[in-house]
């Protein structure tokens, strides 16, 4: 991915993305310069912090990576998926009710969340819910949409 635009963040806009974070997923940022970067042929907007691209916006809101999600290990928003659903969700497939473990009771349709494996609680994907958390346990259907996962142009960009 080539970096189109970079530029640090002002004090009352990184305020913004602290709390929009602390509030989301239960995360304290802890990070000393903030940067946003554009890429020429990617709709990725992300924010480094500290050189680590640990926040990017999906549809213009502001939620953690991967390697952020795994560097903060949020306590919000998860979806936890077993063991067979590891390679699909680290290739980018969507979530399947099968392969689900447990679900944040608190997820409503179009929340963001995280998808972590069951084993060591590593995150593996980013997501966006299409059913509230109390419904995604099941046998049958689609239920979260994959936006990024490990192994992606975001996860393999370093700042």
């Amino acid at each position: 991915m080539e970096v189109k635009s970079r530029h640090h963040l002002r004090s009352d806009v990184v305020s913004e993305l602290e709390t929009a974070v602390a509030d989301g997923l239960g995360v304290t940022l802890e990070g000393d310069a903030y940067e946003r970067v554009e890429f020429e042929d990617s709709d990725w907007e992300v924010v480094l912090v500290d050189g680590s691209p640990e926040i990017a916006y999906f549809d213009a809101e502001p939620f953690l990576t991967v390697r952020g999600a795994n560097a903060y290990e949020p306590d919000r928003r998860i979806v936890t998926v077993d063991a067979g659903a590891v390679s699909f969700v680290s290739d980018g497939a969507d979530v399947m009710r099968p392969g689900i473990t447990e679900a944040d009771g608190e997820i409503a349709p179009d929340d963001l969340v995280l998808i972590a494996e069951e084993s060591h609680g590593k995150v593996l994907a980013v997501g966006r819910a299409r059913v509230d958390g109390s419904q995604m346990v099941g046998n049958e259907g689609k239920v979260v949409d994959s936006l990024h996962h490990v192994g992606d142009e975001l996860y393999s960009f370093s700042g």
